[in-house]
């Protein structure tokens, strides 16, 4: 008898040190308040880093999410085209937003992610590394010390970054994205406005695409007339 106790008690130190390896590296990682639904939200007033000047024609209002592989796709191959032809020549001004999917396990983390980044001054950095290393979606592993290294080279100060993560600071902030999309009737990703309008597409659609878009908006529309919302937040706050 006094043996069997002996046993059951070395398996479970051995189950112990397991579970704790586990969260140390795969199984718990991720940190709960970054990777999960917030308990409430609040407006930060923040709308989403852009590219391009204020003052173009055509806002284009991107929901993305980070682990969605058309997004992956959509971002290395059809945007570098449209940020040199439509973005850096003045006619587009192009928004993101966060839309994570709920089938998407680390979409939230690797949102946030990007918003710890964006603290420091370094979203589209982190974004590109996000979406140019996108094997990490499809490994279903805990991405914490992969997006750890691909902060620290988008340029990101990693003791502020992990307690931007640890703390959760934004998880707010990108469920009231999600929330902002829903209202919209946003139905997957990524799903694009043209100066508030939705654009409905059968299929992903490509630079040249985008490029009809916006030459017609701005040889037939007028000047997009400003909201409130982009009045009061012409400026991404970090």
């Amino acid at each position: 008898m006094n043996r069997f106790y002996v046993v059951l008690a070395v398996v479970a130190i051995v189950l112990g040190v397991v579970v704790f390896a586990l969260l140390r590296t795969g199984g718990g990682g991720a940190s709960a308040a970054a990777a999960g639904t917030p308990p409430t939200v609040a407006d930060d007033g923040f709308r989403g880093y852009t590219l391009g000047p204020g003052t173009a024609r055509v806002e284009i209002t991107e929901y993305l999410d980070f682990e969605c592989p058309v997004c992956a796709s959509f971002a290395t191959i059809q945007m570098p085209t449209i940020t040199e032809q439509l973005i850096n020549t003045g006619k587009v001004r192009w928004r993101f937003r966060d839309y994570p999917l709920p089938i998407h396990k680390y979409s939230r983390f690797a949102a946030h992610a990007a918003q710890c980044a964006g603290a420091q001054g370094r979203y589209f950095e982190m974004q590109d590394q996000l979406f140019e290393h996108h094997q990490w979606a499809q490994t279903g592993r805990d991405p914490s010390g992969l997006f750890r290294d691909l902060a620290q080279t988008a340029g990101v100060n990693l003791t502020a970054y992990d307690a931007c993560m640890k703390e959760g600071k934004y998880a707010q902030r990108i469920e009231y994205s999600r929330q902002e999309g829903d209202s919209l009737r946003v139905d997957g990703t990524p799903t694009f406005f043209v100066n508030g309008r939705k654009l409905e597409f059968r299929r992903l659609p490509g630079s040249d695409d985008f490029k009809v878009v916006v030459d017609s908006v701005i040889a037939h529309g007028p000047p997009p007339q400003p909201t409130e919302m982009q009045r009061q937040h012409q400026h991404p706050a970090p």
